[in-house]
């Protein structure tokens, strides 16, 4: 009678590996189309709707829609990378991305920048309170001091709210290492701190 425990043992552990390997492999490729299809542009285009309901930019020299607006670098973890107008997959895949509803950099109220996290936001979770961000526009450049991190639902607005003060909100998915459409967004909140103009 116990011959069969072992074998009975053995096919259920291949079963559930079979299984376990098909829903990975599953939530891979969903997240791969997910990218390819741009859902996590849409969900950054819902969030920019919802800005545009609170409060445009005053700014009326707003940048046209994929261009190249600066550059953002964050000296602690040694990345520097260019900032396009627009959060779309297009903008996404060269770089980070200005949310357009938002104000561009320097400017009092709140500057929205994304970035995908396994691409140029990589490094993101490195980044802790206190440390420092930078942001070289045409008009200056921008130094920015992280005073807030938060992990939020996906859909959750409160990252796109008007500041009362210049302030900037980087925003990533979340967990960095996730596989599909991830769930939550990780952000950082800085304060201006210096302003250079040119």
């Amino acid at each position: 009678m116990r011959e069969w425990i072992i074998p009975a043992i053995a096919f259920f552990l291949i079963i559930s590996g079979i299984y376990l390997a098909g829903t990975h492999a599953y939530s891979w490729a969903k997240g791969v189309i997910a990218v390819e299809k741009g859902n996590y542009s849409v969900s950054i285009r819902n969030m920019e709707q919802e800005m545009d309901k609170n409060e445009k930019s005053t700014n009326t020299d707003k940048p046209d829609k994929g261009e190249k607006i600066g550059e953002i670098s964050i000296p602690k973890v040694d990345i520097s990378v260019p900032i396009y107008e627009g959060t779309s997959e297009e903008e996404l895949e060269k770089g980070a991305g200005h949310y357009s509803n938002s104000v561009m950099p320097g400017e009092d109220n709140n500057t929205v920048i994304s970035g995908h996290r396994d691409t140029v936001f990589r490094k993101l979770k490195e980044v802790r309170e206190h440390d420092v961000i930078k942001i070289e526009t045409a008009k200056g450049i921008y130094t920015y001091r992280i005073e807030k991190v938060r992990i939020v639902d996906a859909e959750d607005k409160t990252v796109i709210v008007p500041k009362p003060e210049a302030t900037l909100t980087l925003t990533t998915c979340y967990p960095f290492t996730y596989i599909g459409n991830a769930p939550e967004r990780y952000v950082l909140v800085g304060n201006l701190i210096n302003s250079s103009e040119k």
